[in-house]
């Protein structure tokens, strides 16, 4: 589209259903290339994809034509297809329902890509929980607990 100039940063993070530790090690780098595959297949220009033993984030600039909540969608369903064809994990896999998105402006980005990339050591310090209920937080997004993923300590 002639004169249409955008750049929205989004940042979004889903959880395995029930809050399993099922992102193994073994096979995390491996599914955080796949849902960049997903995200830039569809038209989305992938900024930074990590996570750890029991969610996701992922970082990327929204083509201004597509909506997050079509995103979401399409990376959570085609990332659940490609982890149970892969039988990594005994069962069935599947993601909780719902995400968190944020979004950032562009002199905010090294800042979002350095804490996505960095998860790992993030989380040696801070739950899953607090570093979600700190993001709702940040942004002042009212929420009702029974809607917030399921968190189980």
């Amino acid at each position: 589209m002639a004169n249409t100039y955008t750049q929205f940063n989004i940042h979004a993070v889903f959880a395995v259903k029930g809050r399993q530790n099922l992102l193994s090690e073994k096979y995390r780098p491996d599914l955080f290339r796949y849902i960049s595959g997903i995200l830039k297949n569809k038209g989305q220009y992938p900024l930074a994809v990590n996570g750890y033993k029991d969610h996701v984030h992922i970082f990327f600039e929204l083509h201004p034509a597509s909506s997050i909540s079509d995103i979401m969608r399409d990376v959570k369903a085609n990332s659940s297809k490609w982890i149970n064809e892969n039988k990594f994990v005994v069962g069935k896999f599947s993601w909780q329902e719902g995400y968190g998105g944020f979004s950032y402006s562009r002199t905010q980005r090294d800042n979002v890509i350095n804490y996505i990339l960095d998860q790992e050591k993030h989380h040696s310090k801070h739950s899953f929980k607090e570093e979600y209920l700190e993001l709702l937080r940040i942004f002042q997004i009212e929420f009702k607990d029974e809607y917030v993923f399921e968190f189980f300590e």
